[in-house]
């Protein structure tokens, strides 16, 4: 069976498109990482020995071990409203490149319909038409195909690519935010937890002390000055406490909303006291943070995208050539469209070259190139901003320590300072203005230890976040039972 001479002619069209379309340029620069000032150390970080292992490489609940915290997370990265946000974003912008790759593959609708229409007789000068109605069913597939010479759609893929996987390491850093958000809040609540005990704790003792001293002045032992401190104290005392029971509702229900729960109270595990902290949490190096940290990823995958915008944009200036045709058949009566004497086909091209726009196209491209920069500037920021954040949890962790320790043997000290002065007060060899001096400094020296444990802990969790920590393991978490 020989070919029609029409389907040779598109089957040679179609070959000729492809090639051409293969051998098509890309115009427009191609996509390198730029040159950056990356430091060898991050600020703080001790110089012997480097090591290129990282906390970061730590899943995060075998740095956070408390298993009701561990709970809680897990509890987060299910509910969690902004990491739906993140995942449904992903999605969308998943789809949106499929739609853009779509654009690169010829377009092909399949089509029927029914056409009738009536020519005047007396616009026929020799009178001959037979019959003024005409009715035809016609059916037929129609294709066409814009021929990416230049490399258009192929960069508007490339970019669409690029901001899925923006948004993919946009969820990543939610992910990483949200585990060490959960952490810190964790922690806040229990050192408010502790600062409540030692305000209840105190306010027994001063209570204890208040009645003594009654007894005395009923007793004819005391007098009304030492009723009257001891009485002062023990109100002073009181009066942190509702502060201290705000602030764990408070911090209840922030907790609460990162889990994606109405307000109400949270399940608690280990004290902060009990709580344990690795004695050295290696940082790795700072180049390590430009393949682990999502949001510098992200902001690069932003620049990715913006560059190719520009090839994209580049491209407008040149022709755009296309390719349509049209298969099917024509035919008064709908059961003979398939007949063959019935067929019908068309086939064509075309070129259009972009003469004269107002500019628009050159501004167009300006507009890209300036997009560019912003991109690029903000993945340099970012990038910086990584080493800043990362120094800074470096020395909070360090100086936090420091200023605990000091603390601990400050209360040991004080402790010991109000044994004393009670034995002296009771040896009459001082007044209760030793004592009232002593605990009030205990107090305060108790709660500054309690404030000092909490900012370590949150420290840390804070560490882990701007390492990136634990985005990239493939293990999955445990489940409380």
């Amino acid at each position: 069976m020989m070919r029609q001479p029409g389907k040779l002619l598109s089957l040679k069209c179609l070959a000729m498109a492809v090639t051409i379309s293969v051998a098509g340029c890309t115009v427009g620069p191609d996509y390198q990482r730029p040159t950056l000032d990356i430091p060898d150390l991050f600020r703080g970080e001790k110089p012997d020995p480097v090591s290129t292992v990282s906390l970061a490489d730590t899943a995060w609940w075998q740095v956070f071990k408390d298993p009701v915290l561990i709970q809680l997370i897990n509890d987060g990265l299910a509910n969690n409203h902004d990491l739906r946000i993140a995942a449904a974003r992903v999605d969308q912008y998943r789809a949106l490149a499929g739609v853009t790759r779509g654009a690169m593959f010829p377009q092909v609708g399949a089509g029927i319909g029914y056409n009738a229409n009536n020519a005047s007789k007396l616009s026929d000068p020799a009178n001959t038409a037979s019959d003024d109605t005409f009715r035809n069913w016609d059916a037929g597939l129609q294709i066409s195909w814009e021929l990416d010479l230049f490399g258009r759609l192929r960069r508007n893929d490339e970019a669409a690519l690029a901001r899925w996987l923006a948004t993919e390491e946009g969820r990543r850093g939610v992910t990483v935010t949200l585990v060490s958000d959960i952490a810190s809040a964790y922690f806040k609540l229990r050192q408010y937890d502790l600062e409540l005990d030692i305000a209840k704790r105190t306010l027994v003792a001063n209570t204890k002390q208040v009645d003594l001293y009654r007894e005395r002045l009923d007793g004819g032992s005391s007098n009304r000055l030492e009723v009257d401190q001891a009485e002062a104290n023990r109100a002073f005392t009181a009066s942190r406490i509702p502060e201290f029971e705000r602030r764990i509702a408070v911090q209840e229900n922030r907790i609460n909303l990162l889990l994606g729960r109405n307000p109400g109270p949270v399940k608690r595990g280990q004290t902060l006291t009990a709580q344990s902290m690795p004695p050295l949490l290696p940082v790795g190096l700072p180049l390590q943070l430009l393949d682990r940290r999502p949001d510098i990823l992200q902001a690069e995958q932003d620049m990715v995208a913006a560059n190719a915008d520009v090839g994209a944009a580049k491209a407008l200036f040149f022709p755009s050539i296309g390719i349509t045709g049209t298969t099917g058949g024509l035919s008064r009566d709908f059961n003979d469209l398939g007949r063959g004497d019935a067929a019908i086909w068309s086939a064509g091209g075309n070129l259009l070259q972009p003469l004269f726009k107002g500019g628009a196209i050159r501004f167009n491209y300006e507009a890209a190139q300036a997009q560019f920069q912003q991109a690029l500037a903000q993945y340099q920021k970012a990038v910086q901003n990584s080493f800043r954040e990362t120094a800074d949890a470096i020395v909070a962790i360090e100086k936090f320590r420091a200023a605990r320790e000091e603390i601990e043997k400050m209360v040991v000290a004080l402790q010991d300072a109000s044994d004393l002065a009670r034995a002296r007060y009771d040896g009459g060899l001082s007044s209760y203005l030793d004592i009232l001096i002593v605990d009030q400094r205990l107090f305060d020296a108790e709660l500054q230890l309690a404030e000092l444990r909490g900012a370590e802990f949150t420290a840390m969790a804070d560490l882990y976040r701007t390492l990136g920590g634990g985005w990239s393991t493939q293990l999955k978490p445990p489940v409380a039972e």
